[in-house]
């Protein structure tokens, strides 16, 4: 779900909202400065969505499948860490894959130098990798011991 929703988050905030990228606005003749450039554009950023909520949807029915085995309830901290890690690590793939390697687009293309936004990217996909893998790891070891203490 954390990869899904931190895909939700770039595409809602920094596609549509802010507008500061889409998802092929650095390829040569795709700008969005021109109309046929934005209708692919905008095409582009559908499919991105749609594979986002995909990953929404099956982070969902796995925490429904979870829930009616019957498995203990993760605590929030549990939960909330493995969200905010998941959208770290959509983060760090995108901004290297997207950014880096394939050039498709920046977080900034309407600046001319944006490899510091891409860098500043990176490193807030790493500090949520870090900050969700500890906050996961504080709730996991509280459910472990209410289990321990349960038997």
């Amino acid at each position: 779900m954390g990869l899904g929703l931190g895909g939700f988050v770039d595409g809602v905030l920094l596609h549509q909202v802010l507008q500061w990228h889409h998802m092929v606005s650095d390829i040569h003749g795709k700008e969005p400065t021109t109309l046929a450039g934005l209708e692919v554009n905008t095409m582009a950023d559908g499919f991105f969505h749609v594979v986002t909520w995909l990953f929404v949807l099956v982070g969902s029915l796995l925490l429904v499948d979870a829930w009616r085995q019957g498995r203990l309830a993760p605590s929030w901290s549990f939960h909330l860490g493995l969200l905010l890690a998941g959208w770290g690590v959509f983060n760090l793939v995108e901004g290297v894959v997207d950014h880096q390697v394939l050039g498709v687009h920046h977080v900034r293309d309407d600046l001319g130098g944006p490899l510091s936004w891409d860098l500043g990217f990176l490193a807030l996909g790493a500090l949520l990798v870090v900050a969700g893998w500890l906050l996961h790891r504080r709730g996991r070891r509280a459910m472990l011991a209410r289990s321990r203490t349960a038997a």
